[in-house]
């Protein structure tokens, strides 16, 4: 099935800025004390329970921070330019280029997976199919983490990371809308974390869900 083509497009964005995502240090863990509480209480909630998958990776930071908190920890990105930095930043972590609209996982083979900030671009008919693939790929007790911005509506971008020209939607979602989809995709929700606006930031929800043991 091939991914579509409006992500496509996306691809093409994220490899025209990528360069300068990592120079501006975007996304960066440092300055964010709430964030990476939520990762830490991630990892302990999935160490042991087996790898976990960092969807839309972007140059590995979360990736290589899970990994320091004792996970094995590898990352897709769409964009093949993100994947090179993160390989280049972190060589000794995996990364691979793939869509979250085109991931072949097995079932029962994740103990955790992370949409972090990167399922928002996705078209809102993908996002309930890509949460159903982490659902299947978890093992009972697993989790997932999805960050998001919130609010109505979809935002067109069309510059961004230092004034590049980009072409992507930002697909916005109610805290209540993205917990319904991940009950839906047949995850409980375990916690959530809501982040309000900044100067240059919208608000944020960050969403841990749990795939339930099965019946009996």
């Amino acid at each position: 099935m091939r991914q579509p083509s409006d992500l496509d497009t996306v691809r093409e964005s994220y490899d025209r800025v990528a360069d300068a995502y990592v120079d501006l240090a975007v996304g960066r863990l440092e300055a964010t004390p709430w964030l990476r509480a939520v990762l830490a209480a991630f990892a302990e909630s999935v160490r042991g329970l087996g790898p976990v998958l960092d969807v839309g990776c972007g140059p590995g930071t979360v990736t290589a921070h899970l990994t320091e908190l004792g996970l094995e920890v590898s990352g897709v990105d769409l964009s093949p330019r993100m994947v090179d930095h993160a390989r280049r930043q972190y060589p000794g972590l995996r990364f691979s280029v793939a869509s979250a609209t085109e991931l072949t996982l097995a079932p029962a083979s994740l103990g955790g997976v992370l949409g972090w900030w990167s399922l928002f671009n996705l078209p809102r008919e993908a996002l309930p199919g890509v949460l159903r693939t982490f659902t299947e790929a978890l093992v009972p007790g697993g989790q997932a983490l999805v960050g998001t911005h919130v609010g109505d509506g979809d935002v067109l971008r069309t510059e961004g990371y230092g004034g590049l020209p980009v072409s992507w939607t930002t697909h916005l979602y109610r805290p209540e809308q993205l917990a319904g989809m991940l009950a839906d995709a047949g995850l409980e929700v375990v916690a959530e974390l809501r982040l309000p606006a900044e100067p240059s930031m919208r608000p944020q929800v960050l969403l841990a869900a749990r795939r339930p043991a099965p019946p009996g």
